[in-house]
Formats: C-alpha cells, sequence, structure tokens
C-alpha cells in the first residue's frame, strides 16, 4: 500500500549536530525529508560513548512516549546508526507495528559496539573486553534487533556487505546527500593547492602529514580545515585553518584544485568496515574533484566520477598531486564528473530512496 506522507509523523534519531560527522550529515538529512511529512519530530541525543546506561534507559522512554503521542496518526520511526551509537540501535526495540527504518554509516554491521556506554568508552580495556570475545554473539544480536527493519547503506558497496550480515532486515543503496553550496571559481582558477578537510581523530590520514609536505612539491600549498585541525602540531610549509563555516568554508574550498582523501583501511577487530566520506560529498559540493586511497566504500568514486583513486601510502599520493595539481586539463575533466556527481546526487534527489520505502507499508 502507498502511504501518503503529508498525514505521517516521522520520529527522527540522530546525532546533535557537532558530536559527529553524522550528526552534521543528520542536520542536510533532515531539512531534505521534513517538507515531505505532515510532522516530524527530532529526537537529538549526544555522540557515541557519552551516555550512561540510565541515560539510554531515559532516552528509550522518551522515543517510545513519542511514538505513543501521535495523536492517531501513522508514525515512521528512522533512525541514524553509526559504530557505538547505542540509541539509535536499542532506542525503538519493542515498538510494535511501528516502521522503523535506519540509515547505516558503517556496514557491514550497523552498531559495532552495541554497549558503548560512557563507563566503557572512558575505560577502553573493559570496552575491548566486553565487545571483541563477544563478536559473533554480538553479530547476531544485531540481526536480531535489526530483523523487521529496513537498513539503507549510502553507498553500493555499503549495500552489498550489509545484506550479507543483516539476514531478517531489508537492505537498499543510496548515496550521501550532496548539500547545496554556491558556486565558487572553477578548479583551475583556483591556486595550486591541496586541501584535507573533516573531523580529526584516528585514521583519517592526519597523522601522515609531515611525509606528504616532506614527498609533494613544495610548489602545491597544502591547506588543512575541519574541527579538531586547530589541535595539530603545527608543520611548516602546511596552512592549518581549523573549523571553517558558511562563508569560510567557500573559501577554503575555493583555494584548492583538489581535496586529498587519505584515509587508511578502517579495521574493527580485523574486519573492514565500509563508510561513506561525507567529506567527499562536501568537496562534490562545491565542484573539487578528489584524491582518495581505495579503501572500503571510497574504491567506488572511481567509477562515479570527480575522483581519482590509487592504492599506496604517502609517496603514491604525492605522486599523483604532483601530477594531477599542474594538469589543467585532467583537472577540468574531474571537476565536470564532480558537477556531475553533485547534480545527481543532490539532496532532492537522494531523498527519493528514502521516500519511495516510507511511502509503502
Amino acid at each position: 500500500m502507498v502511504v501518503d506522507l503529508s498525514g505521517t509523523r516521522l520520529v527522527y534519531v540522530a546525532p546533535r549536530a557537532g558530536e559527529s560527522g553524522v550528526g552534521d550529515y543528520a542536520d542536510e538529512f533532515i531539512a531534505a525529508v521534513r517538507p515531505h511529512f505532515g510532522e516530524v519530530v527530532e529526537f537529538r541525543h549526544r555522540g557515541p560513548g557519552h551516555a550512561t546506561v540510565a541515560e539510554l534507559l531515559r532516552d528509550r522512554r522518551a522515543i517510545r512516549d513519542l511514538v505513543r503521542d501521535g495523536r492517531g496518526r501513522e508514525t515512521i520511526v528512522h533512525t541514524e546508526q553509526s559504530g557505538g551509537g547505542m540509541l539509535p540501535f536499542w532506542g525503538p526495540v519493542g515498538l510494535g507495528d511501528v516502521m522503523v527504518t535506519s540509515t547505516v554509516h558503517d556496514p557491514p554491521l550497523t552498531v559495532w559496539w552495541p554497549f558503548r556506554s560512557r563507563f566503557a568508552a572512558r575505560h577502553r580495556l573493559i570496552g575491548h573486553a566486553v565487545h571483541f570475545p563477544l563478536k559473533a554473539p554480538l553479530e547476531r544480536l544485531e540481526r536480531r534487533v535489526n530483523r523487521g527493519r529496513t537498513l539503507i547503506a549510502l553507498s553500493r558497496l555499503g549495500a552489498s556487505e550489509l545484506e550479507k550480515t543483516m539476514s531478517g532486515s531489508t537492505v537498499v543503496a543510496s548515496s550521501l546527500l550532496v548539500p547545496e553550496r554556491p558556486d565558487i571559481d572553477p578548479v583551475i582558477s583556483r591556486p595550486p593547492a591541496i586541501g584535507l578537510f573533516g573531523y580529526v581523530y584516528r585514521g583519517k590520514g592526519f597523522d601522515m602529514l609531515s611525509e606528504l609536505r616532506d614527498r609533494i612539491d613544495p610548489a602545491v600549498t597544502i591547506r588543512i580545515a575541519g574541527r579538531g585541525t586547530e589541535q595539530l602540531p603545527p608543520i611548516e610549509g602546511i596552512e592549518i585553518l581549523g573549523e571553517v563555516i558558511g562563508e569560510e568554508e567557500h573559501a577554503f574550498f575555493n583555494s584548492i584544485r583538489m581535496l586529498l582523501v587519505p584515509y587508511n583501511a578502517r579495521l574493527v577487530y580485523g574486519r573492514e568496515a565500509v563508510p561513506a566520506a561525507s567529506t567527499v560529498s562536501r568537496a562534490m559540493a562545491y565542484g573539487t574533484p578528489v584524491l582518495v586511497r581505495g579503501h572500503g566504500a571510497l574504491r567506488e568514486l572511481g567509477e562515479d566520477g570527480g575522483a581519482v583513486v590509487i592504492e599506496g601510502g604517502p609517496q603514491e599520493l604525492a605522486n599523483a598531486v604532483d601530477e594531477l595539481v599542474p594538469d589543467v586539463g585532467r583537472l577540468a575533466t574531474l571537476e565536470a564528473g564532480a558537477q556531475r556527481i553533485r547534480i545527481r546526487h543532490s539532496a532532492d534527489r537522494v531523498i527519493e530512496d528514502f521516500l519511495r520505502v516510507w511511502r509503502r507499508t
């Protein structure tokens, strides 16, 4: 049966903006979704590793109350599931006949650490002692909790891997939405520079900055921006901008010809996670090509356009930078690919994947 969403209420469970990349994504996502529903109720929570067990139980009750207070409207619950995010995983348990859907940010599992409370996050050895020996039964637990839910992955590879692990769930492949941003200068008119952008945490490649600077032609400027970059140690020849928002973000992308995404493979207890990269969608929003290492869902980018995917480490990245940044013909071709992705993965088009799910019960 096709459901008219104008008479439907959406209860949306996601991290707060600023808590994580998922929280920032949630702001863009819910803004695009809101006009399609009769009512949207947001329940925004702290990021992974911040909630106590008591807070988890309190928030679960709050979600149940929100669903119950629907005043007779058809209600759908949608959550943003990511590694260590307890509430989006546990919150909808026991809601009965309510339709529950989830965006899965870190396939092939949905939460990975379902008991990552504040205590477990602060005492990492205890957290790993709980989760590592129980890998197999916890995967079965995830399958059981997610049974009957529709799980939406943000890449084709993510959906394929999710289907292998989450039997009993319906898996849908979508993509990261590219947020709306103003037009800026053509790539070949920008300075000969590359940039790194995003939150600073282990695995994002910020640890290889010194090696990259030593190997990349000094004529190519390296600029980095994002929350936490201001805390990085200064490195001669690298401009560190810190968090950039609004006009500062526009200016950052207008000052680079390519975005460098030197992520390492994301391994959890020896198993590769395949998250989509929100930094790539931000680059595409400005028509900026990306240079990425071939890990996880980033491997798809070479097929989609606007990206160069390479295998290797700092030296291979440096070689690619030195080859690409001065090559205005290649850059123009890559920019055209990025602009196509900008249109194809715009919020309005990506949201259609979710609306098709929600319009059917």
